[in-house]
C-alpha cells in the first residue's frame, strides 16, 4: 500500500479515535454506578464490569491516537510504524470494542445479518449504556472492515520476515 492511501487512513482513523474519546469521556464523567442503579435496578458487579470495560477501551483509544500523532507529525512518514499502529488499533481497539477480554458483552454476529445492533449484554443494562454501544457499533463497524487489511497483511510480513 503506498504512503499517502496508508497516510489518509491514518488521519482518518485518527479522527474515529477523537470522537470515540469524545463520546466516551462523556459519558464515564457524567455516570456512576449509583445513577445506573437508579435507571435500572440491576447487579452493581455487573455494572463495575461494564464500566471497567469502558475505562479500558478509553485508554486504548488515547494511546492509539497518541500514535497517530506522533507518526502523523514525523517526516519522513514512516510507513512501516503506520501500519503497525493500524494492526494495534485494530486488536487494541477495535477488537476490544466487540469481544471484550473481560466478557462485558459480546458480539451476535448474526445480528449483522439482520440490520440489527450486534453487541449484547450478558445482563440488563441501563438504557444509556445500551444507547452509548449503539451509538458507537457503526463506526467501529466502518473502521473494522478498513482496518482487517492491516490483521492479515500485517501479520503475513512478520510470517515472511522471520
Amino acid at each position: 500500500m503506498g504512503n499517502s492511501l496508508v497516510r489518509s487512513q491514518l488521519k482518518d482513523v485518527g479522527g474515529f479515535l477523537t470522537s470515540t474519546i469524545n463520546t466516551l469521556e462523556t459519558y464515564l464523567n457524567e455516570t456512576t454506578i449509583s445513577q445506573m442503579e437508579q435507571q435500572l435496578s440491576g447487579d452493581e458487579d455487573y455494572y463495575k464490569l461494564v464500566l471497567s470495560n469502558i475505562r479500558k477501551l478509553l485508554v486504548y483509544c488515547e494511546e492509539s491516537l497518541d500514535s497517530c500523532s506522533v507518526i502523523l507529525q514525523s517526516e519522513p512518514f514512516q510507513k512501516a510504524a503506520a501500519e503497525k499502529t493500524l494492526y494495534r488499533i485494530f486488536h487494541q481497539c477495535i477488537e476490544e470494542f466487540f469481544s471484550p477480554k473481560n466478557d462485558a458483552w459480546f458480539e451476535d454476529s448474526r445480528s449483522a445479518y439482520t440490520g440489527r445492533n450486534s453487541i449484547k449484554f450478558f445482563k440488563n443494562v441501563p438504557e444509556s449504556v445500551q444507547q452509548l454501544v449503539k451509538g458507537l457499533e457503526g463506526e467501529f463497524q466502518r473502521v473494522r472492515e478498513e482496518l482487517e487489511y492491516y490483521e492479515t497483511d500485517y501479520r503475513t510480513k512478520m510470517i515472511q520476515s522471520k
